[in-house]
């Protein structure tokens, strides 16, 4: 391969239009030809912090926030780390599939590759993991597209706002997450979101339309100057939602996300044209071609970004620049990402000026664990964007080993 396409950064196979070159910083030596040399997974489990249902086991019982680092160390040496978040009852992956996917399918087909080569690291995975309706196991493999962007920004020397050419913001405003089992845990849970330095919240939603209208009636009352998001997780059928729509919107919601499963196009097209609250998608969303098909068939008005959801950061940044082309709105949230993650997602709604509250909740529902030197902590409501090269964060390996499963 020659010096120039080794230089060319190319968001994917169904990314970004044409192909962005990256330049060393000023006075950094000629950029070496590199391979992926060694592959790592770490399997740990971060302790919560209050109740979440996506977390619960089948006896209702919390198994904690699993997830999977990931260590690629390329030939010279350079090491880039990634993880990976799955959510049991969220999606179909878990931490065992991510684990055992990742040492025995994706590693072997890795092993030598270009880092930069994007388009090869995608081919390879997807011919080993191969596509069902969309990206197979996307969560898993964003452990592995997070990583390969923290070793080649490494060797680049360069942040993600200078790679991408993006000067945004230096802190992102959050969103306290809402999940209340009755109305009457509401004010509490308000008061809590509002000691940490919270004034937006978000709630989840669906499938009691009842419910839902009267807790946002009375969340919008006690936070009458917060943006209020609501999102039901596809859990409404088409009926409920078009007679809940108009109800929320009253409530004071300022948007719907995943209303119905991403399946259903009729039932999405119908509540675009009803109007009244701007319908986004999220879990349908997985790789930038679905968007383009979505978008050409009228079913939202926006997207809740989430790199984990769709295979990492390279992917997620496709998608947030065919938002911007479309003129569509986008969100930023996350699958209660801990460290590694969640600085990727920061650094990505950071670069494109994210003007909304992100629901970015890791730091509500995990405890004080973190495996970084330098723990990505909020103050009044706000996180910092990693300012160093990849990731812009530095793992204790220390504490990631301490912590490890050792057996999965």
């Amino acid at each position: 391969m020659s010096q120039l396409n080794r230089r060319q950064f190319i968001a994917g196979a169904a990314g970004l239009a044409g192909s962005l070159y990256v330049q060393r910083s000023p006075g950094a030596e000629p950029m070496k030809s590199v391979k992926i040399d060694r592959i790592e997974t770490f399997p740990l489990t971060y302790p919560t912090a209050g109740r979440f249902k996506f977390f619960e086991g089948p006896k209702g019982e919390s198994l904690g926030r699993q997830t999977v680092v990931v260590k690629i160390t390329a030939d010279d040496g350079t090491v880039g780390w990634g993880q990976s978040v799955p959510t049991h009852k969220w999606s179909y992956e878990t931490l065992e599939t991510v684990h055992t996917t990742i040492e025995r399918y994706l590693t072997p087909v890795l092993i030598g590759l270009d880092p930069f080569d994007l388009p090869a690291v995608r081919q390879a995975m997807d011919a080993i993991i191969a596509p069902s309706f969309s990206t197979g196991q996307p969560i898993c493999k964003a452990g592995i597209d997070l990583a390969l962007f923290d070793l080649t920004g490494k060797l680049l020397r360069q942040t993600a706002q200078e790679r991408w050419k993006h000067k945004g913001r230096d802190k992102v405003l959050l969103s306290w997450t809402l999940n209340p089992k009755t109305l009457d845990d509401i004010p509490r849970l308000i008061d809590e979101g509002r000691q940490h330095g919270y004034h937006n919240f978000n709630v989840k939603v669906a499938p009691d339309p009842k419910f839902d209208v009267e807790m946002c009636t009375m969340v919008k009352k006690l936070v009458p100057d917060g943006f209020l998001w609501a999102d039901a997780n596809g859990g409404y059928d088409e009926a409920t939602a078009v007679e809940v729509l108009p109800k929320l919107a009253k409530a004071g919601v300022a948007v719907l996300e995943q209303p119905l499963k991403p399946s259903r196009i009729s039932g999405y097209q119908r509540l675009k044209k009803i109007g009244g609250l701007p319908i986004l998608m999220d879990e349908g969303i997985i790789n930038t071609g679905e968007l383009e098909e979505f978008i050409k068939l009228g079913m939202l008005d926006g997207v809740a970004m989430k790199p984990a959801r769709c295979g990492g950061i390279t992917e997620a940044r496709a998608q947030i620049e065919l938002c911007l082309k479309k003129g569509l709105m986008w969100l930023g949230s996350g699958l209660t990402d801990p460290d590694i993650s969640l600085a990727a997602s920061l650094l990505l709604y950071g670069a494109y000026d994210l003007r909304f509250p992100a629901a970015l909740n890791g730091p509500q529902f995990l405890s004080k664990l973190s495996i970084l030197k330098k723990p990505l902590v909020p103050t009044d409501g706000h996180l910092p964007v990693p300012t160093e090269p990849g990731l812009g964060v530095e793992v204790d390996e220390q504490k990631l080993e301490e912590h490890r499963i050792k057996k999965v």
